[in-house]
């Protein structure tokens, strides 16, 4: 078994990630010993679209020890506050399927009233333009901007 989810972590694209720094530290939020919380990639769906990971490659909370499943509550609510006090948006969604990639992964999606494309799941239609290039992805410099105010403010919303 022990050898089997070792497999599974060199296969996986979030712990290949993980292990490149120079790829991973301009997307870097802020992180813990088990949680790190990232923007998206670009070209980023929105800006704000960040991404909660475990650092230990798992599936999900049905894989969690003790003290992750402990701090998991407070780890969502907390990055979903700093997402929305960032992005200034009107909620968060939180979503985690673990099919495209089986190392826990949850998407918080900032949720603009005004802006239709972030409705429920026009927002998984949204992503799935973006990444198809049929729409145009979220500003650079807007996400580069998101990234040098979200360390600053995780510092008193995460700790």
């Amino acid at each position: 078994m022990v050898m089997a989810q070792s497999d599974d972590r060199n296969q996986c694209g979030i712990c290949r990630l993980h292990d490149d720094a120079s790829a991973l530290a301009p997307a870097v939020i802020w992180e813990d010993s088990h949680w790190l919380l990232r923007h998206h990639p670009l070209p980023a769906p929105l800006v704000g679209w960040c991404l909660l990971d475990a650092k230990r490659h798992l599936g999900g909370p049905i894989d969690f020890t003790d003290l992750e499943a402990g701090a998991w509550g407070r780890v969502v609510q907390r990055a979903s506050s700093l997402v929305k006090q960032v992005s200034g948006c009107d909620r968060v969604y939180a979503i985690a399927f673990g099919e495209g990639a089986r190392h826990l992964h949850l998407h918080l999606i900032p949720r603009h009233v005004a802006d239709g494309r972030t409705a429920a799941w026009a927002v998984a239609d949204l992503y799935r333009q973006v990444e198809g290039g049929d729409q145009v992805a979220a500003d650079r410099a807007a996400v580069e901007d998101f990234l040098r105010e979200a360390p600053h403010r995780a510092s008193s919303v995460l700790c």
